[in-house]
């Protein structure tokens, strides 16, 4: 009888435990809508931008979708492909932290692009973004960038 009280015991403690993991704020969570500021060497904003993430392939891999920039600039005019990818080290509360890489590639005028890397920390991913310029009219630069769920 004691044995079946023990088993219960841990039993109970295990499916607490479980039900934990699943108890954390979603706030952590990647996937959803996402803003960016960009900002240049002299902290100047070069571009800004909106796009929704959703984690995939075990959130090894992002999909991005309705990425749209919201400056004007001659490096990207329309037609944009954009892929990302993100390396999970957080844990199972919701606390989601990992290396972040996003490129964007022009479609009109062809020739640029744009590479952010950097770190998600919950509701906020910050680090360095690289312009590399093969068109007319755009110059290549870089600086830093911090993107905030919405």
């Amino acid at each position: 009888m004691k044995m079946k009280k023990i088993g219960t015991a841990i039993l109970m403690v295990a499916l607490f435990a479980i039900a934990g993991c699943g108890s954390g704020s979603n706030s952590g969570n990647v996937n959803g809508n996402w803003s960016a500021v960009l900002t240049d060497a002299n902290n100047n904003q070069a571009f800004t931008f909106t796009t929704s993430l959703v984690a995939t392939n075990n959130g090894s891999s992002l999909t991005v979708s309705n990425f749209t920039f919201t400056t004007n600039s001659s490096c990207f005019v329309s037609g944009e492909t954009e892929s990302a990818s993100f390396s999970l080290t957080g844990n199972f509360n919701g606390n989601v932290t990992g290396g972040f890489q996003l490129n964007v590639i022009s479609g009109t005028p062809a020739g640029n692009t744009l590479t952010l890397t950097g770190t998600v920390t919950g509701n906020k991913t910050v680090g360095t973004w690289v312009l590399s310029a093969g068109s007319t009219g755009c110059a290549s630069g870089g600086g830093t960038f911090t993107m905030t769920k919405m």
